[in-house]
């Protein structure tokens, strides 16, 4: 049996098919393998397997915690896509809990990560690279694309970095 994210959507990791058949055991591609992934999560350690999106957006999400890391200007291309936070499938509460680990090396040229909010939606924190792209934890880009009224209220209580 396929893990949810493989169902009939469009959106798939890259190779995953293949690798869920032949392994019969989707947990065991969550450690990383630079084999299988591209790059290591720059929070919890587990690979990354690349997601498409449309066939020219590809975007990295974590196997474990479900984080995503975006080279610069992804996230803005997503945002404007239609559906585009189908990919950010972990839970908000849990990727809010990762907001607590303070050392980030950006997983493509392992610098120290610089921790940043968004402007609009000061409430969601994410780290920065500036010279690669940005971290975000499960649930934050899927935040970050539907601003709402009830995000004032979430800055007011959370504040900004």
């Amino acid at each position: 049996m396929l893990p949810p994210a493989l169902d009939s959507s469009p959106i798939r990791p890259k190779g995953a098919i293949i690798v869920a058949i032949n392994s019969n055991k989707w947990e065991k591609q969550m450690e990383f393998d630079p084999e299988v992934h591209v790059i290591k999560c720059p929070k919890c350690g587990h690979g990354m397997d690349e997601i498409s999106y449309g066939g020219n957006l590809l975007i990295d999400r974590c196997t474990g915690c479900q984080g995503m890391w975006f080279d610069h200007g992804e996230a803005d291309l997503l945002k404007k896509k239609w559906m585009g936070d189908a990919l950010d499938i972990g839970e908000a509460r849990e990727g809010k809990d990762w907001d607590t680990v303070e050392d980030i090396a950006c997983p493509r040229c392992g610098k120290d990560m610089k921790k940043a909010s968004d402007p609009d939606q000061p409430h969601i924190w994410y780290e920065t690279c500036e010279e690669h792209g940005m971290f975000m934890d499960a649930g934050e880009f899927t935040d970050y694309k539907h601003e709402t009224l009830a995000d004032w209220f979430r800055s007011l209580i959370k504040g900004s970095r």
